[in-house]
């Protein structure tokens, strides 16, 4: 089980102090929480990706650089990358720069982006959101796997005779992850390549992610990329803690009473009753974390967001320490009772084993407007 943190790099008041971070502030703070994910034994850290306020992180690709030099182990990943209004080729190009840089540790989780106003700055149309995830996705894959790529599509201009460079590191793109909240055309996409499915479960009923994780295990099954156990499977989550649960509900019901996404709304104790979101005690986050395997099966990696809706960095470096302290529990109540035929989430290393104890394939003959394959169609 792969464990760790995640940031969507929201610029948000603090309403205790009522002074708002600046983006370089904001910038910092997610490379301090990198390198601190890493010093307590995390093993992702993940940013997402926005182009409009109140956010700082328009490049993933920049901002994991620089984390990638200050850092030796942890997995960089994003919380989105924006797969629908963002140029396959620029993203298999900085992805394919920052792998080699990080050394192979480097994955990403896609998303369509659900900000109407984003589409048209960068020329696209949200009602084709579906539309150009399916098209941009099957143009990433071929250029992280092709070395010569003839291509025309919907979305953008065609491609004739391209090669992309630099070329993934080993020849193995980096792992992907579909992420959705509530779209199952995204989780069908995610099994139809067997890829990975990641649910963000921060702002939705426990029910309501059981039901998408489960169309995706079903759909990975029916495409025949084995049981629908041992799809690859990712939880977000969201904490907030302190050794006394009351003084962590104390503490909290501030930030949780005027954060952007869902303050003014249900109270803290309605919105913890239905949701993912705990605040109390390092036990009580130990034990609701771990019954989210209950509902969704044995999965392959759980990322928190706990450094949103203002809270200051020194307080999210709190959260990162008591969570450093219930990490051993963790780790060891995933392990219990998990299946031996229940895959661990891929890495650049077995990516490469597995590359290289397959025979040789034979070609796949795309069709170049869906991107897809005849040999595709019938897993």
């Amino acid at each position: 089980m792969q464990i760790g943190i995640y940031t969507v790099g929201d610029i948000t008041p603090d309403p205790v102090t009522g002074r708002t971070p600046t983006e370089h502030e904001r910038m910092l703070a997610a490379v301090a929480l990198a390198k601190k994910a890493e010093e307590i034994g995390l093993d992702v850290f993940a940013t997402g990706e926005h182009h409009n306020p109140p956010f700082h992180p328009s490049s993933p690709p920049t901002l994991l650089s620089f984390i990638a030099a200050q850092t030796e182990r942890i997995i960089l990943s994003t919380s989105t990358t924006l797969i629908t209004t963002n140029d396959p080729v620029r993203l298999a190009e900085d992805y394919a720069v920052l792998q080699h840089l990080a050394e192979g540790r480097v994955d990403l989780i896609l998303g369509r982006g659900n900000t109407g106003p984003v589409y048209p700055w960068f020329g696209k149309d949200i009602r084709d959101g579906i539309a150009l995830a399916v098209e941009n996705y099957a143009l990433l894959r071929r250029l992280w796997r092709e070395e010569v790529v003839t291509w025309e599509g919907r979305f953008r201009t065609p491609l004739n005779g391209f090669t992309l460079v630099p070329r993934p590191l080993d020849e193995v793109p980096p792992f992907v992850w579909h992420g959705s909240i509530r779209a199952p055309e995204i989780a069908e996409q995610a099994a139809y390549y067997g890829d990975g499915f990641f649910h963000n479960n921060i702002f939705w009923r426990l029910a309501h992610t059981q039901k998408m994780v489960n169309l995706y295990r079903q759909r990975f099954e029916h495409h025949g990329h084995g049981p629908a156990d041992t799809a690859i499977v990712g939880l977000g989550g969201q904490f907030f803690m302190r050794p006394n649960s009351q003084d962590a509900i104390n503490e909290f019901r501030p930030y949780f009473d005027v954060a952007p996404v869902y303050g003014h709304g249900p109270s803290l104790e309605e919105f913890t009753a239905e949701t993912p979101l705990t605040v109390g005690s390092p036990q009580q986050v130990l034990e609701r974390t771990l019954s989210f395997a209950t509902l969704m099966g044995h999965y392959q990696r759980q990322l928190f967001l706990i450094d949103h809706a203002g809270l200051p960095l020194k307080t999210v470096l709190e959260q990162l320490d008591l969570l450093g302290e219930i990490l051993p529990a963790l780790r060891a109540g995933f392990a219990e009772g998990r299946p031996a035929h229940i895959p661990e989430a891929p890495t650049h290393a077995s990516l490469v084993a597995a590359r290289n104890a397959e025979p040789a394939e034979r070609p796949v003959v795309y069709d170049e407007v869906t991107g897809s394959s005849p040999e595709a169609g019938e897993r």
